[in-house]
């Protein structure tokens, strides 16, 4: 079964990255090939809940968790809904489904010590890849963007002039962040590292690899790892990590939520409050130590 139309609705009107359309029709194929295999039926658009819990049944007996189980039907259901908007459909087999409970996963973020140990060392290396990585932990950290948002900076995207970069989020949403001068020192430094580079074969990208060519998401998060796991004990050393530090230290120092969450593409205040049990645990020690009845 074809799920062109759909594949096309994601890619092209809800504006999603390559990755989430690709899991998309994943998902939509592993089910069609359950239902295929186990109940003789080509499309699932005739499929009713029972079968669809039947393979909830079989995922979980598969040992797959509940959060990535969660995704699947979600994928499932973004599916039937765009059926029903093109009248397809008339009805939502999932529209009364309860999603898995999950439990709730902590990101512990690095403390200000730990970052701090980490730009300093990188002090100390001023070869085009000690000077690149300082400037990708350094961007992390100071503008809070995404590792995909990282990848795909062109060289046009930044202004020194203005200290600003401009990211294109999810959905193709622009955002403009201003540059600290620290960071701006950094990218000036790194521009001229990478326009010493003997060969390079990609002349509109950011960053690039010592060959000339873009840097690559594994690269980042090996990069993030490897130097947080010098100073750093947290089970968890990634990029995603290091944007959490940024949000959180800055409502640390008492950011407003809403400019945090515009600091980071979030399209709803919700997605941003995430961040907040950390900020709101600073407060209740500064409360606890500043308030004249704490030692009562």
């Amino acid at each position: 079964m074809a799920f062109t139309a759909f594949i096309d609705y994601l890619d092209l009107e809800k504006k999603y990255s390559k990755l989430t359309v690709k899991a998309y029709h994943t998902d939509l194929k592993a089910f069609q090939a359950f239902v295929e295999a186990t109940y003789d039926q080509d499309h699932i658009t005739t499929v009713n809940y029972a079968q669809i819990r039947t393979w909830i049944v079989f995922l979980v007996e598969s040992g797959i968790t509940n959060r990535s189980i969660n995704r699947k039907i979600s994928s499932l259901n973004t599916y039937y809904k765009f059926l029903l908007k093109i009248g397809t459909l008339q009805e939502n087999p999932l529209s009364k489904h309860k999603a898995l409970k999950t439990s709730k996963k902590i990101q512990v973020p690095f403390s200000e010590e730990e970052v701090k140990t980490v730009i300093d060392a990188l002090h100390h290396d001023d070869s085009f890849e000690g000077v690149r990585n300082k400037l990708i932990i350094e961007l992390f950290y100071s503008t809070g963007m995404r590792r995909i948002e990282l990848v795909a900076l062109q060289l046009t995207d930044v202004d020194l002039s203005l200290k600003t970069v401009k990211v294109l989020g999810k959905r193709n949403k622009e955002r403009i962040i201003p540059l600290l001068q620290s960071v701006r020192d950094t990218l000036s430094l790194y521009l001229e590292k990478r326009n010493a580079l003997e060969d390079v074969k990609d002349v509109s990208h950011l960053f690039l690899t010592k060959k000339g060519i873009k840097i690559y998401e594994t690269l980042v998060y090996r990069v993030i790892n490897d130097y947080f796991s010098l100073a750093s004990s947290k089970v968890k050393k990634s990029p995603h990590i290091l944007r959490h530090s940024f949000a959180t230290h800055l409502l640390n120092q008492g950011a407003d939520l809403n400019a945090v969450k515009e600091l980071l593409g979030h399209t709803s205040l919700a997605a941003t409050q995430v961040y907040t049990h950390n900020s709101i645990a600073e407060l209740k020690k500064i409360h606890l130590k500043a308030h004249p009845r704490s030692k009562s």
